[in-house]
């Protein structure tokens, strides 16, 4: 390379990476190819971590509150917010199963399944 061939700054090479990072969102931002959803009904509201206690075992918790409270929903357990208690979700499992405020009675019937004599059908 000779010492006559321009060279580029190191300033000049930053500014066109930001922008051409710039062109190339707004031109899929204006190209409808970025989705944006407005159904806020599936958005985690948080993430939660189990501690097994044995009795008479000590633990080690943070003495702040969450500022989350838990509600029983139709008898599964959801976690809502202390200052907007109307803000909930329902707390599952890592498969997405719910989680149940009290252990169901052996006699009770799976819900899912219609009762004796109930029909679709009139």
């Amino acid at each position: 390379m000779s010492e006559s061939e321009n060279r580029y700054s190191a300033r000049a090479l930053i500014v066109t990476a930001v922008i051409a990072i710039i062109g190339t969102v707004t031109a899929l931002e204006v190209g409808g190819r970025i989705k944006h959803s407005d159904n806020k009904d599936h958005v985690p509201v948080g993430d939660f971590q189990a501690i097994h206690v044995a009795p008479g075992e000590e633990f080690r918790m943070s003495r702040k509150p969450s500022g989350l409270h838990a509600v029983c929903e139709n008898g599964y357990l959801a976690i809502a917010a202390d200052v907007d208690p109307s803000f909930r979700g329902i707390l599952v499992d890592y498969k997405n199963r719910g989680v149940r405020c009290a252990r169901p009675s052996p006699t009770d019937r799976d819900p899912a399944q219609p009762k004796p004599g109930d029909s679709d059908e009139q």
